[in-house]
């Protein structure tokens, strides 16, 4: 058999040539790793957070406290995935600053990699588990 460099690389579901660092709001969906029911149950309908479901809610709100030129929309964590909308906006738009002038705005696939890497740490301190994976590589 063949080596075939390109069998491990997965097809960008990326706009080509597009900016993801400018202005516009974006829906997101990310998956735990392995698809794991982690955040918590539906009970009645309802989505029912567990802690470790309300530390990756914070985590996600933290995104807008840590960076001026970011707004959240509606959000939701489910058993296995979160859904969420976040807006990159000019940074003109908001108040104050919170972030140094020359802190240059970070792309969406930034924002989330981010996102990713303070509710893991967040995650594995209270559970005890360094290094453990929480959520599947990439996000849609």
């Amino acid at each position: 058999m063949k080596y075939d460099p390109d069998i491990h690389r997965r097809r960008s579901i990326r706009l080509k040539g597009y900016d993801y660092s400018q202005a516009g709001a974006y829906f997101v969906t990310i998956c735990t790793q392995n698809r794991e029911c982690l955040f918590g149950n539906i009970v009645d309908g309802e989505m029912t957070l567990n802690d470790v479901g309300w530390i990756v809610s914070d985590a996600w709100q933290w995104l807008e406290r840590q960076y001026n030129h970011v707004e959240l929309d509606e959000w939701v964590a489910m058993p296995n995935h979160f859904h969420g909308i976040i807006a990159i906006v000019d940074q003109s738009r908001r108040g104050g600053s919170r972030t140094a002038p020359t802190m240059t705005r970070k792309s969406i696939g930034r924002l989330i990699g981010a996102f990713k890497t303070v509710s893991t740490k967040r995650v594995n301190k209270m559970r005890g588990t360094p290094g453990a994976k929480l959520w599947q590589r990439n996000y849609y």
